[in-house]
């Protein structure tokens, strides 16, 4: 089966790093017209409206043994996040969400030891630690990153690793046995009404002041449909069938795409950033290593 195969896995890896590295433009452009929970309660609604045709085709594979994980997959995994993700943002700098986001692979390693019994052989320490240098280096290295910016907003994101973390480990432990379209078509078919509950409640009148919110709310729509839906497919695909931790290190490698964006933009990619990157593509293939 492909999914097993490794280059094909980190391809995938490469895949998401790539959309959800973009996420970060997506939300700030959001924020420009919609309330942080408005924005992250319509990223949650477009998820869940896409994927309602699945969601209902997948009825019959919902059984009642598995509602409890598709609950922490949909809420603990996407729901809060999204909240807490875009909260932050109003008042901390891509580069450090960036940054702190890195932190997921290391809360999936405590959180699957501690409550799963994950085995670990020491070369996926020394990955995590080495990946875990290679993203924070490279984001330090950027012009974007402003410590003066580091407040208590910033724990909104820790908070959403520890979340990414426990998820994460409960799909690999508990879900296995449904596809990726499945897990989150299924999830999303608890969280899309809740977030249209909320949604009913916000106050749009100031949106629809500003003369640009349909480009703004084009923004969000890429964030739930791509950045979402279609992504966490793809990531509760790849979480059946590698490890949870390697799964998770795809916030090791956005940093990557963050400079790629940078070249793009004019910026120049210097000796520091080549080695930062390798330091990341090392520490992944370690963690990937089966023995």
């Amino acid at each position: 089966m492909i999914w097993k195969k490794p280059w094909f896995q980190f391809t995938i890896l490469l895949i998401l790093a790539f959309v959800w590295g973009s996420s970060f433009i997506l939300m700030k452009i959001g924020l420009k017209s919609f309330t942080n929970d408005q924005a992250a309660g319509i990223r949650m609604l477009l998820a869940s409206m896409v994927l309602l045709p699945y969601s209902i085709k997948n009825l019959k594979h919902l059984k009642k043994k598995d509602v409890k994980s598709l609950l922490i997959a949909g809420f603990i995994g996407s729901f809060i996040p999204a909240f807490l993700f875009t909260k932050a943002q109003t008042q901390i700098d891509s580069a450090l969400a960036g940054m702190l986001n890195s932190m997921t692979p290391v809360f999936t390693l405590v959180v699957g030891v501690f409550f799963h019994r994950t085995k670990f052989q020491l070369f996926h320490i020394l990955g995590l630690l080495v990946g875990l240098l290679g993203a924070i280096g490279l984001i330090a290295s950027g012009n974007g990153l402003e410590f003066g910016h580091i407040n208590s907003y910033a724990l909104f994101i820790v908070l959403a690793t520890c979340f990414y973390a426990i998820n994460i480990n409960e799909i690999k432990a508990r879900l296995s046995h449904l596809s990726g379209m499945q897990i989150t078509s299924l999830a999303f078919l608890f969280t899309g009404p809740a977030a249209l509950i909320y949604l009913l409640t916000t106050n749009f009148a100031p949106v629809l002041e500003n003369p640009s919110w349909p480009i703004h709310l084009l923004a969000l729509a890429g964030l739930g449909i791509v950045g979402t839906a279609i992504a966490l497919v793809l990531m509760n695909s790849l979480i059946r069938h590698a490890s949870a931790i390697y799964a998770s290190s795809v916030t090791y490698i956005i940093p990557i795409f963050a400079i790629m964006w940078g070249l793009v933009d004019g910026e120049k990619i210097t000796l520091l950033h080549l080695v930062c990157m390798l330091f990341i593509l090392l520490g992944v293939y370690l963690i990937s290593k089966k023995k």
